[in-house]
């Protein structure tokens, strides 16, 4: 295809926004030609600034229209009937993250894509992060050997966004921390080790501040001011451990709000060394070399942003020369994990993944 790939944009929040950035910093192979928007006054407003004319307030009428492509930004419980509907049209879909509020209709979805043979890649833009892009190189050359052991810990001591509205209606977000953010680091912990099969899942997940709205300190909030008459019926932190059959295993602790310091970081322990990324410091790997305790500081250039590349990996995608960049079965597996945790959690004891 030699043409500008036609981009579809559906949710004009604020991921909606940094994704039509992404796309004009591509502006070489796309071109963003329709929007929607529930929100007419957004919408107008989008449109001036991205000179787009064709505007929506029906995600239906924009996939009538001639886009080769959409990314879908919308609240959670509206990816599985967006994203199927994109399909039946003939488009490829980019979709943020998680691809849908539970597995059941994460499957739809990739039946759907499969069966349209068109595009879906899934948001989980911390794969392109230049350490994750520098530590799977690492882990695929073998310098790590054989990983066994995986610490996901990503915990903000205040930090629920938007008290009362979307994030914390489960509803339409599918759950709290968990889901908002705990997706990418399961996900980005499977994709550096390579381990694709978790088989079993011992967690909690824990309310102890978003039910009790009022009584919520904070400094500042994410995603818009408390809407002290909204809902809030989701976890606040999610704790637990994962098995991948008898090779591995992989601890967790997300939050949202929970009196702690505040970490983010990924380590994986391997046979022949260990690394620990996207924590704020230099990687580093903990190895031996030539019967030595050493550590080895990776020197790396610095590529484009992480979204622009994303986009640039979706747009090859699309055009064939590559495969999407987050895969709808890579994506299933994420939510059979997240799904297996609150079962856990419910049951109070561990569950298979099926």
């Amino acid at each position: 295809m030699s043409d500008k790939l036609k981009i579809g944009i559906i949710g004009l929040g604020a991921i909606g926004t940094v994704h039509s950035n992404a796309y004009a910093a591509n502006n070489n192979d796309c071109e963003i030609t329709a929007i929607c928007d529930i929100d007419e006054t957004r919408l107008a407003s989008h449109g001036e600034r991205l000179n787009v004319k064709n505007r929506f307030t029906d995600y239906r009428e924009l996939l009538k229209s001639d886009v080769d492509a959409v990314s879908i930004c919308v609240w959670n419980n509206l990816h599985c009937e967006m994203a199927v509907a994109a399909f039946k049209e003939g488009k490829h879909v980019l979709l943020e993250k998680p691809m849908a509020l539970n597995a059941t209709q994460g499957e739809e979805i990739v039946k759907a894509a499969e069966a349209s043979g068109k595009v879906l890649q899934i948001g989980m833009v911390w794969r392109q992060h230049k350490e994750s892009q520098l530590v799977r190189k690492i882990i695929q050359d073998g310098m790590l050997g054989d990983i066994y052991h995986i610490r996901a810990v990503l915990t903000r001591r205040r930090g629920i966004p938007g008290l009362g509205g979307w994030f914390t209606t489960k509803a339409r977000s599918g759950g709290g921390p968990l889901i908002d953010l705990g997706v990418h680091w399961l996900d980005i912990s499977m994709y550096l080790s390579g381990l694709w099969n978790p088989t079993s899942v011992s967690a909690t997940t824990y309310d102890m501040f978003t039910s009790n709205m009022k009584s919520y300190n904070f400094t500042s909030m994410w995603a818009g001011p408390p809407k002290y008459d909204g809902v809030s019926d989701v976890e606040d932190f999610a704790t637990g451990f994962v098995r991948f059959g008898k090779k591995a295993t992989l601890n967790f602790d997300i939050s949202w709000a929970a009196n702690l310091e505040e970490e983010r970081f990924i380590q994986l322990i391997g046979t022949k060394g260990g690394v620990k990324l996207l924590h704020g410091q230099p990687v580093k790997v903990l190895t031996e070399i030539n019967g030595q305790i050493v550590d080895v500081l990776p020197q790396f250039a610095c590529e484009d942003e992480w979204f622009n590349r994303q986009k640039r990996l979706f747009l090859s995608a699309c055009r064939g020369e590559c495969a999407p960049a987050a895969t709808g079965r890579e994506g299933l597996v994420v939510m059979k994990v997240l799904d297996a945790i609150y079962e856990s959690s419910r049951q109070g004891k561990e569950v298979v993944i099926s």
